[in-house]
């Protein structure tokens, strides 16, 4: 078999098996120049810590791109919530370990969520029911949101939250990272949503033909606001996670992740123009960029190197899955 044939039955395997191929590669490429490091509790127990907040807005952005639109909005709805939910936690101090001190903690989170299902709900009214361009109309909700969390902060810092949703971002259970529990049961709820439920059924079809989904009965546009609130909400619970992680909320934070959770998405698998993908694809592109990063740091190499190679790996995966469909 020639090396060019190789290469073809490797994309045979399936992106999945690309990516998990490409994450045994990267882990023996790192041990083998950094030493055994790459494997310690400690550089995973880093990885685990690091992954969630970036994985929950990936998947906030797959939800859309599977629908073939894009969600620009992501970080300044995680951002907008998380200030939400800093403001009502810091407004009033109220004796901690009491039921008012519960009681207002889940009132923050409630805030947090309702503003994030907000934003959610405006990009799908000029998406779904406008007609927006999904680009335009989550270009136009980021900035909308951006400025509402810089003017009425005036890009301050909120800081000093209670010890349980410290916990969520720093906290282990059983030796897991509770933020790492959190990504898990999201990434499966929204993978048996879009795999097994009708729902689901109709956001690939609308992102593979969005016109044979509106001849064959689907009420598009019903989806695709359910798509966008859907959104808005791992939006939402992105923000719940940084703002533990960090104990801080600001109107700035994340800005970097969001071409970050595009290029996740793509190189799970998930098609750019809607229709195709799988949670599980997914993941494993988290992984792969999450081992990439922690290799890079334990090089003492320059972030700006690790958007470089990540760059390249997406590269690489999308050559190898055009082989496999010539």
């Amino acid at each position: 078999m020639t090396p060019w044939q190789r290469l073809l039955a490797l994309g045979a395997v399936g992106t999945n098996g690309i990516l998990a191929a490409a994450i045994a590669a990267a882990f023996l490429l790192f041990a083998l120049v950094a030493g055994e490091a790459i494997l310690s509790p400690a550089a995973l127990r880093s990885m685990a810590f690091q992954m969630p907040e970036l994985g929950i807005l990936s998947l906030a952005m797959m939800v859309t791109l599977l629908s073939g639109g894009i969600n620009l909005a992501i970080i300044a709805t995680a951002n907008l919530s998380a200030l939400a939910m800093a403001a009502v936690l810091t407004g009033w101090p109220a004796p901690e370990a009491t039921l008012p001190w519960l009681v207002w903690q889940a009132a923050a989170v409630a805030a947090g969520f309702l503003v994030a299902g907000a934003a959610g709900f405006l990009n799908g009214v000029l998406v779904a029911r406008l007609g927006v361009s999904p680009i335009l109309a989550t270009l136009g909700t980021m900035t909308l949101l951006k400025g509402l969390a810089l003017g009425l902060t005036r890009g301050e810092v909120l800081s000093g939250f209670p010890a349980p949703v410290l916990f969520l971002g720093n906290g282990t259970v059983a030796g897991v990272p509770a933020a790492l529990l959190v990504f898990a049961a999201a990434a499966v709820a929204l993978a048996i949503v879009l795999g097994r439920t009708p729902f689901g059924g109709a956001v690939t079809m609308i992102g593979s033909n969005p016109e044979a989904a509106r001849f064959s009965g689907i009420d598009t546009a019903g989806v695709l606001m359910r798509v966008h609130l859907l959104s808005g909400l791992l939006s939402g619970l992105a923000a719940l996670v940084m703002m533990a992680r960090f104990n801080s909320a600001n109107a700035a934070y994340g800005e970097s992740y969001l071409l970050v959770t595009i290029l996740a998405a793509v190189l799970g698998g998930i098609h750019p123009m809607g229709g195709f993908g799988k949670v599980g694809g997914l993941v494993l592109a988290l992984i792969l960029l999450q081992v990439v990063s922690t290799g890079f740091n334990l090089l003492d190499l320059s972030a700006f190197l690790t958007l470089a190679i990540w760059g390249a790996i997406l590269l690489a995966v999308a050559g190898a899955a055009r082989l496999r469909g010539a």
